[in-house]
């Protein structure tokens, strides 16, 4: 993994936490325990705080990058899907951003809330807790139901079992 120090704040990672060795995590982050920081994702804490809670998964691609000397708070068991832009203030316990999605500047994601692949969340904008919010400009377009969430409760699930195999079994290069 690539931690850097910047402006005198290092990475903090949690227990049984996973961050790839192709990830990149600048300055002011703290990392909850059993979080998966998937492969060629870039966290930068570097005019900003990124504090990320417990059972997160930050998956492939994902930028994560906090608002200018502010704080962008992830809540536990966070889903943030491949290739996701995060430059939000606040995401809620159990959240899911889809992939490709972007989260604009000081925007804020209630918990439980499902934001849909390649929604664009606008600057300064609050999508309430327990909705599914899709488009550009990300709209409301239904309350969550049960289906979502034993779905997501089973995604979460394995991206934190994911993390324990990584640290257990660790990657390889061949060839």
């Amino acid at each position: 993994m690539a931690l850097y120090k910047f402006d005198g704040k290092q990475p903090l990672i949690g227990q049984d936490t996973y961050v790839s060795h192709l990830a990149t995590v600048i300055g002011d982050v703290l990392i909850g325990d059993h979080c998966y920081i998937g492969h060629g994702a870039i966290l930068r804490g570097d005019y900003g705080r990124i504090e990320i809670g417990d059972g997160t998964a930050v998956e492939e691609g994902v930028i994560i990058h906090a608002p200018p000397g502010d704080t962008c708070r992830i809540g536990e068991k966070v889903t943030i899907g491949h290739g996701a832009v995060i430059h939000g203030k606040y995401f809620g316990n159990f959240s899911v951003i889809g992939m490709g999605a972007t989260i604009s500047i000081w925007s804020e994601i209630g918990e439980q809330t499902i934001v849909a692949e390649g929604s664009v969340v606008k600057l300064k904008q609050i999508i309430p807790p327990k909705v599914v919010a899709a488009g550009n400009p990300a709209e409301i377009i239904r309350e969550i139901n049960t289906k979502d969430q034993e779905f997501w409760n089973w995604g979460k699930q394995l991206y934190i079992d994911l993390a324990k195999k990584y640290l257990d079994k660790g990657m390889e290069i061949v060839g």
